[in-house]
Parts: structure tokens; C-alpha cells; sequence
């Protein structure tokens, strides 16, 4: 394989794929998004991307992130029902070699690339180093991931965090999480901290309220939180920016996050200004004895617009 030779990377959710090329040295090019239900699988997805934007172009190395775990060969989509092999993908795309991380991993991979205009301050104090770092954000899933230091730069953990179960922080949410054991057999953080998660929400204070929820989708919850015209939807939402503050605080504890919290995934990012605004940083912060070793870490929100490209970028690049 020529040193110059493009690589291809894809970030794959429970939506969306997104794909890129790497041309060593330079930023990832050519993105595009598509539709996971238009595609049978990654690698026709993948071929259908190379065909638009690169007719002809066969890239021998590759990196997909997933949201689901990645174990062996086999790799099964957690909110997708895409399920392959990465040594078949590989092969039916031509490929030498092909990555496939979970996506969380592929966006802690990116923090130490990211640059000052990819990042919103959240509050807390100076990181310190030589310490881990939390990546975590909601989207179709709730993604997890953490940075170790090594002598190398940095190792990435590899979790499923997201389906540790969910908390109350207050009676309120209680008696939420009280209606939604009434619908799973499990009510994980992923359960509310998503984007079904945050109709989840919406739908068990409507019942809780005695009203009927209306079938909508979150971005329309979201929507009509922030325009005000659905009282429910609101606080649905704030609810949803808290919750996500308590398993935040729980995963900086659990990890020692004290060089910093990163927040990504596909919601966030979007409602910024609501999330800032929200109660997010205080109930980071709410754990008894452990807020001011809480307050000290710092949280940015990552603004970037493909994370995880970052991060796969450094997988496709020729070995030296």
C-alpha cells in the first residue's frame, strides 16, 4: 500500500453512516451520510459511498466505529439490525485491513485532536494530567468510553456503560423510572439518556400527569420544549439534561476523570444552548462529600462535527 493512499473510515450509529477519506497527513474529506435502512449492510453501504463520491477509488485499509460492542470477528448493532463480520466486510470491500471499534471508542480516541473551536466550556476547574478522561454522549444509544494515559500517549476503553442502570436523583424521577420498570424488564441510563430515551421520558410524566402523550419523535420533543409550547416536554428535556448529569458525575467518579469530561453524541451538541442552561453541571456536581473532587473536573461539549473521524483517522494510517 502507497504511503498516500486514501483510507476509509465510517462512523456508524443506530441511524446514520457516516463515511470519509483519509489521505495521511490531511483532515478526513468527503463526508457523507446515509441512511443505515437504505443499505443492507456496511460493506454495500460502504460501496455505495466509494461509488459517489470516489468512483474507482479501492482503499486498503479501513476503520469503522459501531454503536455496539465489539468482540471478535462478528459484530452485532445494538439499535441497528445490522449484523456482519468484519473479515467478510473486509473482503467484499477489497481492503488489506479493516478496524471495527465501538463508537464511543473511536470519540475518546479523538479528544487529544480536537481543537479550541470544537469545544464549549462546561465549567470546572483545570485538568490534570496524567489522569483518565470520560467521553460520553446520548444519541440513537448512550455511548461510553474513557482515556487511560499510557507511555504511548493514551489507551481507550472499550464499555458498554450505557446499559448500567439509571438512577433517581429525586422522587420525581423515581416515579418515572417506577413507570418505565413497568416497560422494560431493565431500565438502563440508555433507557432515558437517548433519543427514544427522551420520549421515554416524556411518555411516563404525560401518564404520571393523566395525560395522553402524543406520538411524536425527539426532536420534536425537543422542539416543543424549547419554544415552550409543551410544559411536559420541558420537563422532559430538563430531566434529561440532569439524568445525564448523574450518570456523567457517576462515570467521572468511577474513573477518576479528573483530566476532563467530554460530551458528544448526536443530541447535545444540537440543543447547546438549552444544555448549558440546564442543570446538567449541578447535578455533575451533587454527591454529597465528593462535590468539590466533582467540581474541580473540567466538561467541554465537543462541537466537532464528526468526532469520531478523528479518531478512526489515526487507525487507517499506513504502519511505520
Amino acid at each position: 500500500m502507497a504511503d498516500d493512499a486514501p483510507g476509509l473510515i465510517a462512523d456508524i450509529g443506530g441511524t446514520n453512516a457516516r463515511f470519509a477519506l483519509v489521505v495521511p497527513g490531511e483532515d478526513p474529506k468527503h463526508a457523507l451520510v446515509l441512511p443505515c435502512i437504505d443499505y443492507a449492510g456496511p460493506a454495500e453501504a460502504a460501496r455505495a459511498y466509494l461509488h459517489r463520491v470516489a468512483p474507482g477509488c479501492q482503499p486498503a485499509r479501513a476503520a469503522f466505529a459501531v454503536a455496539g460492542p465489539v468482540a471478535g470477528d462478528h459484530v452485532a448493532m445494538t439499535n441497528h439490525p445490522w449484523r456482519f463480520s468484519a473479515r467478510e466486510v473486509r473482503d467484499r470491500l477489497g481492503a488489506e485491513h479493516l478496524d471495527v471499534v465501538n463508537d464511543f471508542t473511536a470519540v475518546a480516541l479523538s479528544v487529544p485532536r480536537l481543537k479550541a473551536q470544537d469545544l464549549v466550556n462546561v465549567g470546572g476547574g483545570a485538568p490534570i494530567p496524567d489522569m483518565p478522561i470520560a467521553a460520553l454522549g446520548p444519541g440513537t444509544g448512550l455511548g461510553m468510553s474513557g482515556l487511560i494515559p499510557s507511555s504511548g500517549g493514551f489507551t481507550a476503553l472499550v464499555t458498554e456503560g450505557g446499559h448500567a442502570t439509571m438512577p433517581a436523583a429525586d422522587d420525581r424521577e423515581s416515579q418515572v423510572l417506577d413507570w418505565l420498570r413497568g416497560l422494560f424488564d431493565h431500565v438502563s441510563a440508555e433507557r432515558v439518556l437517548s433519543g427514544p430515551g427522551l420520549v421515554n421520558l416524556y411518555s411516563a410524566l404525560c401518564e404520571l400527569d393523566g395525560k395522553e402523550p402524543e406520538p411524536m419523535p425527539p426532536d420534536q420533543v425537543s422542539s416543543q420544549a424549547i419554544d415552550g409550547s409543551c410544559p411536559i416536554c420541558a420537563e422532559a428535556l430538563a430531566m434529561f439534561f440532569a439524568m445525564l448529569g448523574t450518570v456523567a458525575g457517576n462515570f467521572a467518579l468511577s474513573l477518576g476523570a479528573r483530566q476532563g469530561v467530554y460530551i458528544a453524541g448526536g443530541i447535545v451538541p444540537r440543543l447547546k444552548d438549552a444544555f448549558l442552561r440546564s442543570r446538567f453541571r449541578d447535578r455533575f456536581e451533587a454527591k454529597g462529600r465528593f462535590r468539590p473532587y466533582l467540581a474541580a473536573i473540567p466538561i467541554h461539549l465537543i462541537v466537532h462535527r464528526y468526532p469520531a473521524f478523528l479518531g478512526l483517522a489515526a487507525l487507517v494510517q499506513p504502519p511505520r
